[in-house]
């Protein structure tokens, strides 16, 4: 397999909606449920974010940013929305925030190759720029891809020049092969942030203050309890999120659980982020039995921690 593919275009995410934050409270609200610093994001900026369960378990994921002085936009996959947002909404109390679904208002679409890296221009990993009456938000690379998420008016002509159609399932494939997982409904209420390296990729932040399952989180990274990581592998067939991993040498129990994946545009079968117990990584992975189809591992674009004895 080659390691950079000519795949790139633009693809509406229908897989995606936005959640809408607004308010004189919405910054303070949102810094208190989210694992990420969301006060002091600046209105050039986005940010991954994820929103626990009292036991530290990632709900939901989020690329946010602050569309206005007082209000954030907040892109998840629609399957979470609408109960993120019940759950999210148990929590205003009396903060002068009002959340809402703005699915309806704004589309998002996913750039990939010479189009992102034109909208772009020099922007950085997770900026964000104007472009022709939205806003293009540059997203870790995938596959050797420049990656934008553009956010536009539901109504407004989106202007990507001469980019070719994308399809949805290509998107979702350089996705992860950026290595950034997305919390999907099968996937709620599995994974500590570290399990799916979100601390890696500035998912989580240590230093802003209190939300929830922010005790386990950080348990988790200072006593080194964790000892699962989320890695990338290649398989002959397409795994499924949520499905189960197994050792070949240990078929009594899953070692792990496919985070996301999808299929390979240009050859047969998939790629997936699948999280995995430590001990398990050298062992052979199969998926959804011990007899099952094989699964490869290759290189993630960043850094993971693999020693069992010092990871976190």
């Amino acid at each position: 397999m080659p390691d950079e593919i000519s795949i790139g275009g633009v693809c509406r995410l229908a897989d995606r909606g936005v959640i809408r934050a607004s308010g004189a409270d919405a910054a303070t609200f949102l810094q208190g449920q989210l694992t990420s610093d969301v006060a002091s994001l600046a209105a050039g900026s986005a940010r991954l974010a994820g929103f626990c369960s009292a036991k530290g378990r990632l709900q939901a994921s989020f690329i946010v940013w602050r569309s206005a002085d007082d209000e954030f936009l907040l892109s998840c996959p629609t399957s979470v929305l609408a109960p993120t947002l019940k759950r999210l909404s148990m929590f205003v109390l009396r903060a002068k925030c009002k959340l809402s679904d703005a699915s309806d208002e704004i589309a998002l679409f996913g750039v990939a190759g010479p189009a992102a890296t034109a909208m772009l221009g020099d922007a950085m990993v997770w900026q964000r720029r104007p472009h022709a009456g939205a806003s293009a938000i540059r997203l870790p690379d995938g596959a050797g891809l420049q990656r934008a998420l553009l956010a536009a008016p539901v109504a407004a002509e989106v202007d990507v020049g001469a980019a070719p159609a994308m399809t949805l399932a290509t998107w979702r494939w350089l996705e992860v092969e950026s290595g950034i997982v997305t919390i999907e409904a099968s996937t709620v209420d599995r994974f500590v942030p570290q399990m799916v390296n979100f601390e890696l990729v500035g998912g989580v932040d240590f230093q802003k203050g209190c939300y929830p399952g922010q005790e386990v989180v950080a348990r988790s990274q200072y006593r080194g309890t964790t000892k699962r990581r989320t890695l990338l592998f290649d398989c002959d067939v397409v795994p499924v999120a949520g499905q189960d991993v197994f050792a070949r040498s240990e078929p009594g129990e899953p070692v792990g659980t496919v985070a996301n994946a999808a299929p390979h545009p240009e050859h047969r079968g998939g790629t997936a982020l699948v999280e995995v117990r430590l001990a398990a990584v050298s062992s052979e992975l199969r998926l959804g039995s011990a007899d099952g189809p094989a699964l490869h591992r290759r290189e993630l674009p960043y850094a993971v921690p693999l020693d069992t004895a010092t990871t976190v």
